[in-house]
């Protein structure tokens, strides 16, 4: 019988969790080392859920310090960690503790999108082309040498969750097929293509308000980038709603419900989130918020 690859694995938010999901039946995972439920949380923690369920021994170190201190006095037989999704930054002397260092999965064709949230900015600046990147992690951000990239194009409707699904399903793909062969010297390391670099960065609540200061082509992006969070949000005839769904309209005219913007450019609110919690279109919205 054929051993499983054994790895170590660094992951706390949900696509971590997916990407447990997928590659859990062609590795051994040693470990799992994930952020500690917070205070007073009690939701779901679904990588801590993932470990539990599968009886993977798991670790949840608060800080770089703490993790840095776990691997200095527990010794990992692994030759290789993996990292999707992490939140802590992860020092030097943890990377060195493994052979064939640590490995991330970046949902970007680096050195594009650099940072904490490759996918949304994907979404946000219009492009495309995305794609997932395999990289080995250093202490600097997301600068390491490549082990390979993978392009994927984007569709002009296509939604923050909707690309993560996609993005989450081809680099699982990418790790069962690589990343055993990376472990086994089969494949070699390159540097970052030396092309323009951009970084995206942790969105805030602040981000989803829709400025009509900006043009509709934007703001019918940013309704699609922030769908999952932190929402697109706007008032409309005193009521504050979320926008769920938004395109860009010839003119005031061309639709039920259409907002003027920037530049002499116009948005159609398509479908939303009235105050009642309720969603409905545009039009049933002026039917029934619209005074006079």
């Amino acid at each position: 019988m054929t051993r499983l690859p054994k790895i170590v694995f660094f992951g706390s938010g949900p696509v971590a969790c997916s990407t447990l999901q997928g590659i859990l039946p062609y590795f051994d995972i040693e470990a799992i080392v994930t952020k500690p439920r917070a205070d007073g949380f009690r939701g779901s923690v679904p990588v801590l859920e993932f470990a539990q369920k599968n009886n993977v021994p798991f670790y949840t170190p608060r800080t770089k310090n703490e993790l840095t201190d776990l691997f200095a006095s527990k010794k990992f037989s692994s030759q290789v960690g993996l990292v999707v999704d992490y939140g802590i930054i992860i020092s030097l002397a943890v990377i060195n503790s493994f052979p064939k260092g640590i490995v991330n999965s970046h949902f970007s064709l680096l050195p594009e999108w650099r940072g904490a949230d490759p996918i949304t900015f994907s979404v946000l600046s219009g492009q495309e082309e995305t794609g997932v990147s395999l990289m080995l992690i250093n202490e600097k951000l997301d600068e390491g040498e490549l082990i390979l990239q993978s392009p994927h194009k984007l569709t002009r409707d296509i939604t923050t969750p909707e690309l993560t699904n996609q993005l989450t399903t081809l680099s699982n793909r990418l790790l069962v097929e690589n990343l055993p062969k990376y472990i086994c010297g089969e494949l070699k390391i390159y540097p970052q293509p030396n092309t323009p670099i951009s970084y995206s960065r942790k969105l805030n609540k602040d981000d989803g308000a829709l400025d009509i200061n900006k043009s509709a082509i934007q703001l019918e992006r940013e309704v699609r980038a922030f769908a999952g969070w932190p929402k697109s949000k706007i008032n409309l005839f005193g009521h504050n709603v979320i926008v769920k769904k938004a395109r860009v309209a010839e003119s005031k005219t061309d639709g039920a419900l259409v907002i003027s913007c920037a530049n002499n450019s116009y948005l159609e609110i398509i479908q939303l989130t009235a105050p009642s919690g309720r969603t409905m279109s545009g039009a049933d919205f002026l039917r029934g918020y619209k005074k006079g």
